[in-house]
This record gives structure tokens, C-alpha cells and sequence, in this order.
């Protein structure tokens, strides 16, 4: 009987170490301390670097190019002022103010003058009259004349800014001109003729830089004019002159982008 009183006490002692083992509720894991903004690692300067974008392979760098432009040269034209069928070689000059909306397009005002001699042959003479001599007056079949040209322009110029050192452009400019010729013969008094009409410039040229502020300037015009004198009425004149000199540039300082102010030197 102790025997079995034995077995019972110790299968209601597993029992109960058995149920005392199952109710306890396991320990709950404490979570580790969520870092806060304070304690993230500092981003290095080479880090900071690496957000900037770097320059792709087809960018292109914009050039600054001059708003205001001055030339200043000499000219020498190939002029038939009067219709007479000889052309006179004239010296002059020429000079300009561009004003540049963009680097390809910009507005110009143009004076020049031209000055020298001009044969006039005896069998056409007008716009001039038949000396009163001839043909005693020893002036062969040609007389001279003396001859000056001016001429009032106003136009645009497009520029082709895409290299460094050349700047090549074609003009076309519109304007007044007038001719003034004064014939001069061994006996008599002068006489002159003045004349007036509309003038049209279609020419190209080609700026040689030598630095910011200045530039060499060649070019060549075909320059059409249309003088009416009193006694040849309107017509049709047809030259060409070719101009060398100075242009005296403005070219506004590049302005710093983000870019520049980000980039970290070396």
C-alpha cells in the first residue's frame, strides 16, 4: 500500500512542476535604441562631391560674345559713279557701330567716304558737259574730274561665333549716298555736278581676334548706288570696295554659375 501511496505522491509531483513550467510567459526581448539623426555618421567631403553632377561629353561651354562692336578702317573701292564706263579706283574710309541681340545677329550704322579721281570720256560726257574748248582742250578723250562719294548705312550683320581666334559674317546694309563731281578743264571756271539717290551694301568679311577688347576686321562689299543727276536723271551704278581696319569690342565679364561656386578645388 506504501508502495503504490509512493507512486501517486511522485506522478502528482511531476505534474505539477510540469504545469508550473508551462504558465510562465517567456521574457520579452528588449529592442536595441533607435539611432537618432544626431548620432548618423557626418557625410565626407568626397561624399558631398559625388552628388554633383558631372559635365557630360557633348556639353557644350558657352562663350561670352561683344554686345557693342566699333570698327574703324580704310577702304578703297571700285566705283563707276557716273555711268561714264570707266571705273575709278577711290581711297576712303569706313567706319561702323554694331549692336549684337544675340551672338549670331546684331544691328548695324555704317558712314563712309570716298574720294579721287574719275575719267570721264569726252564722246558720253553727262552727267557732265562737253568742254568748251574742245577739241583744242588738249584733254585727249578723257577729262578728269574730281570726285567725292558719301554714304549713310543701316542694317543687320550675322556672325558665326563658333571659334576661338576666327569670327566669320555676312552684312546687309540700306541707306542714303550722295556723289559730288567737279569737272576741271585748262580754261573756264569749275564746274560741279552733285547727285543723290539710295544706297545697297551686300558684302562679307572675317574678324581676326587679338583679344578680348580688340580684333582685326577684313572684308569686301558688292556696293550699289543710285545717283540722279540733273542731267542724266536716275540711274544705276554698280561697285565694289574692300575695307581693313580695327574693331574695338565690349564683351560682358562671364557670369559664375552654381557649378563654379560648388566645385570643390583640389
Amino acid at each position: 500500500m506504501r508502495k503504490y501511496l509512493r507512486v501517486v505522491i511522485g506522478v502528482a509531483a511531476l505534474c505539477v512542476m510540469s504545469w508550473g513550467q508551462a504558465t510562465t510567459p517567456a521574457p520579452t526581448p528588449t529592442p536595441a535604441p533607435a539611432q537618432t539623426p544626431a548620432e548618423a555618421p557626418d557625410q565626407t567631403p568626397e561624399a558631398q562631391t559625388a552628388n554633383i553632377p558631372a559635365p557630360t561629353a557633348n556639353q557644350t561651354v558657352e562663350r561670352p560674345y561683344p554686345h557693342v562692336e566699333l570698327f574703324l578702317g580704310g577702304s578703297y573701292a571700285e566705283a563707276g559713279l557716273f555711268n561714264a564706263g570707266h571705273w575709278a579706283g577711290l581711297p576712303g574710309w569706313d567706319a561702323s557701330l554694331g549692336l549684337n541681340a544675340t551672338d549670331w545677329l546684331g544691328v548695324v550704322l555704317e558712314g563712309g567716304q570716298y574720294f579721287g579721281t574719275s575719267k570721264i570720256p569726252v564722246d558720253a560726257p553727262k552727267p557732265f558737259s562737253i568742254p568748251p574748248c574742245y577739241p583744242n582742250c588738249g584733254t585727249g578723250s578723257t577729262f578728269s574730274v574730281d570726285t567725292r562719294e558719301y554714304n549713310f548705312l543701316f542694317g543687320v550683320q550675322f556672325a558665326r561665333r563658333k571659334y576661338e581666334r576666327w569670327t566669320p559674317f555676312a552684312e546687309l546694309l540700306y541707306g542714303h549716298q550722295g556723289a559730288r563731281g567737279v569737272e576741271n578743264f585748262p580754261s573756264g571756271p569749275p564746274i560741279a555736278e552733285v547727285g543723290t539717290g539710295r544706297a545697297l551694301v551686300a558684302g562679307a568679311g572675317l574678324d581676326r581676334k587679338i583679344n578680348e577688347r580688340f580684333a582685326l576686321r577684313f572684308k569686301a562689299d558688292y556696293f550699289q548706288t543710285a545717283t540722279a543727276f540733273p542731267l542724266l536723271g536716275k540711274q544705276k551704278q554698280d561697285n565694289f570696295r574692300f575695307s581693313v581696319g580695327l574693331v574695338i569690342r565690349k564683351v560682358p565679364k562671364k557670369k559664375r554659375k552654381l557649378e563654379d561656386e560648388t566645385q570643390v578645388e583640389p
